[in-house]
């Protein structure tokens, strides 16, 4: 089915549908079935492939601010041999999570990856990390068919038989989780869902609009349409991130836009409101914001890592081609490590993994744990807190405003 077309003027306002809803209940001493009808309103998000969208000039001038400074971030933190890019991704992945009320510490989150499956929120942030690298790995080419994959990798162990499939049934947001008459928001009715989805990458695929912006767009518009039975947020901000990446703001890292967003979650609420009722600037305003506090926050985490590591250098004695030095590279970017890892990741012979384990748990640059059914593991409790350390700075923000 469907939707309506924009007017000329102005951003698209999301316009509504009635829709009817039967519900059943017990009543009588001998709990019979009824059922009773009532009538909800259903959002019908217009078409925006070829809506025009211009900034305000000031916030033209902020988005061209931001740019600038995603653009000097990402050359930064992607050069040298700092290994950001994959450190800056599980960032993100866990403060888009955190968005949703999903939490986990730095090491749950690095123990699940190594497949430790006790903590089930450490193990939906590391599928919100797959998502996110299917969403880079769609950048090029971003399709309904990228959006599907984004999705199934984001729900592949807590949802699977909805993993990566448009919903079939109403969705909404708030008042009951049983009816959606008196929602604060009812999504499209399905039907209406892949040729949304379809103008969406349209829109995508446009190159006449400021990045920043269009990410934000295609964002909002994506929450929306909300095109899942759950996961739509996460999935929303990967697809951000494929927007930034194959629009070329952003070539090396990810940039943790959601720890910007999580400073101020209620807000990010009510711009989004605002973009369907046809106000698409606080949206717009709200990546901008989001950008600079992501930033900020990402350069004290690289500095806290690079603190770190001029600390073991300091604590190490070995010749210049010991195995150490290029663990060490390996625990800035992934902070808990098995001697399965350090082989296949290294190339290391068992032998050599274990010596140099050794020196390094005498140095005081890693703590070994032996874990159930995982055999020992190693951490770096320092890159543990600076990963931890970052989530508190945008958590704290968020809870002061």
């Amino acid at each position: 089915m469907a939707a309506e077309q924009f007017p000329v003027v102005g951003w698209p306002p999301v316009s509504h549908e009635s829709l009817e809803w039967t519900s059943r209940y017990e009543f009588g001493p001998r709990a019979s079935l009824g059922e009773r009808t009532e009538r909800y309103s259903a959002a019908v998000p217009a078409l925006i492939g070829t809506a025009p969208y211009t900034p305000p000039g000031s916030l033209a001038a902020e988005l061209e601010d931001a740019a600038v400074a995603l653009r000097e971030f990402d050359t930064e933190l992607g050069a040298g041999i700092a290994p950001f890019a994959s450190v800056l991704l599980r960032t993100e992945s866990m403060s888009s999570s955190m968005i949703e009320n999903v939490t986990a510490n730095a090491r749950s989150v690095a123990m699940a990856e190594l497949g430790d499956t006790s903590t089930r929120n450490a193990m939906l942030v590391v599928d919100n990390g797959s998502a996110m690298k299917a969403a880079l790995a769609a950048a090029d080419d971003t399709t309904p068919g990228g959006i599907l994959a984004m999705h199934r990798a984001l729900m592949a162990h807590s949802d699977p038989d909805q993993a990566g499939k448009w919903r079939q049934e109403p969705v909404w947001i708030g008042t009951s989780a049983k009816s959606p008459v008196g929602a604060d928001y009812v999504a499209p009715r399905y039907e209406r869902v892949p040729g949304l989805i379809e103008d969406l990458a349209d829109f995508v695929r446009r190159n006449d609009l400021q990045v920043l912006a269009h990410a934000m767009l295609a964002h909002a518009q994506f929450e929306t349409i909300h095109p899942f039975t759950d996961g739509n947020g996460r999935t929303g901000r990967a697809l951000l991130q494929a927007i930034l990446r194959g629009k070329g703001l952003t070539r090396n890292v990810t940039v943790p836009i959601s720890a910007g967003l999580l400073v101020d979650v209620l807000a990010y609420h009510r711009a989004l409101d605002a973009y369907r009722d046809g106000d698409p600037d606080e949206i717009v305003r709200m990546g901008s914001t989001a950008a600079f506090l992501a930033i900020e926050n990402g350069r004290r985490l690289a500095a806290d890592i690079r603190s770190a590591r001029e600390g073991w250098d300091g604590k190490v004695t070995a010749r210049a081609d010991n195995a150490v030095w290029r663990v060490m590279d390996l625990l800035e970017r992934q902070p808990v490590v098995t001697s399965r890892v350090l082989e296949d990741e290294l190339g290391l012979a068992r032998n050599t993994v274990w010596r140099a384990m050794g020196l390094l748990e005498e140095a005081g640059v890693v703590l070994g744990v032996n874990k159930h059914r995982m055999g020992r593991n190693w951490r770096s409790e320092e890159v543990l807190a600076a990963l931890d350390a970052f989530a508190q700075r945008a958590e704290r923000r968020g809870r002061a405003d």
